[in-house]
């Protein structure tokens, strides 16, 4: 099955994550092979599952885990209580099948598939990273034009501020020229009334 890149984890998703990782928990199986039960069930990569689990769904679960990690040593114990002790006399080892490199075999498949799917995920953050720097060097080279303008802008403010305060300033000065040429002229008639 293709696996496909979904975003958005849905809280269905993150109850699908921790049902199975506690089952696995309680069970003795390991959180890895929990990831890929959730990945093949969910369309993902193993990888996004654990970041998922450790980064988000796992401190609402702590409770849940304690439970499970009790669970899984209770059935551990009660196993080791109902089983016979093996002794070298009872076993012969050329009867012992040898299953540690088929083991290991198996655990380096999953850890190899693990670190591939993981190094995908790490190229894909190092893409999102390159593009969020690009978005940011833009967001700021913009920030520093809109900040120039803004300054251009105070100044030219500041200019016809200090144009307007002139002009208005002349204009005072000639309404009062005008106010004291008005009143010299209603003067002057009035005198000349006087004279005839």
């Amino acid at each position: 099955m293709a696996v496909k890149r979904q975003d958005a984890w849905s809280s269905e998703d993150d109850m699908i994550l921790a049902e199975v990782t506690l089952r696995h928990i309680r069970d003795g199986g390991t959180q890895l092979s929990a990831f890929e039960e959730v990945a093949e069930k969910l369309g993902r990569t193993p990888a996004a599952c654990g970041f998922r689990w450790n980064s988000s769904v796992r401190k609402n679960y702590e409770a849940a885990i304690q439970v499970a990690k009790t669970e899984r040593q209770r059935r551990s114990q009660d196993r080791s209580r109902y089983t016979t002790p093996l002794t070298l006399s009872s076993v012969r080892v050329d009867s012992v099948p040898v299953l540690e490199n088929q083991e290991d075999e198996y655990s380096l498949d999953h850890v190899i598939r693990f670190l591939r799917q993981h190094k995908n995920e790490v190229g894909e953050l190092k893409k999102q990273q390159k593009q969020l720097e690009q978005e940011l060097f833009e967001r700021e080279d913009e920030l520093r034009r809109l900040e120039k303008e803004n300054r251009t802008m105070k100044e030219q403010l500041t200019t016809v501020e200090s144009d307007y305060q002139l002009v208005n300033d002349d204009y005072r000065t000639l309404v009062q020229i005008m106010e004291r040429a008005r009143r010299l002229a209603t003067r002057t008639e009035e005198l000349d009334k006087e004279h005839k």
